[in-house]
């Protein structure tokens, strides 16, 4: 499967405009991070520790109904050749779970080196490691989310 298929695999083209939540997928925990209305800017949100089914419900329908949000991009694991993995597919299958709790539509955003580049910035910080730790999932969200605001941008021919 070609990068660009797997950008939107699993969803209709999300709206313009808006908030968008940027969701980088974990099994222990979640980093969520969030796109200003313009669709131009995102911001790391939160690290979400995953508390199971109902926990993750009422942490995902609260956060819906603040930031009201038309849509989300959720991170992809993939392999550096391209090829999905037993964690793409269960991030896709967190993806539908999300969707069906939140009514929202999302697409997927590769996600490869998200997380290498949240840890080389906040290196390049100088946070300690307990600090990179509880920061690492939203500003790895906040990178993806940014990929795929600049990304829709190139392709619509947009500056």
């Amino acid at each position: 499967m070609s990068t660009e298929e797997t950008n939107h695999t699993g969803a209709t083209e999300l709206p313009d405009a808006g908030v968008l939540l940027g969701i980088d997928y974990g099994t222990k925990r979640i980093g969520v991070a969030v796109s200003d209305r313009d669709q131009k800017f995102s911001s790391p949100l939160y690290n979400h520790q995953r508390q199971g089914t109902q926990g993750d419900t009422r942490f995902f329908r609260t956060l819906a109904e603040e930031y009201r949000p038309v849509g989300m991009v959720i991170g992809l694991p993939i392999h550096l050749s391209g090829d999905e993995s037993e964690k793409s597919r269960e991030a896709r299958k967190f993806a539908d779970w999300l969707s069906s709790v939140t009514g929202l539509p999302y697409c997927f955003q590769d996600e490869r080196f998200s997380s290498f580049q949240a840890e080389c910035l906040m290196t390049d910080a100088a946070l300690t490691k307990k600090q990179r730790k509880d920061r690492i999932d939203k500003i790895a969200a906040q990178i993806l989310l940014q990929n795929f605001l600049e990304s829709r941008r190139v392709r619509r021919g947009a500056d």
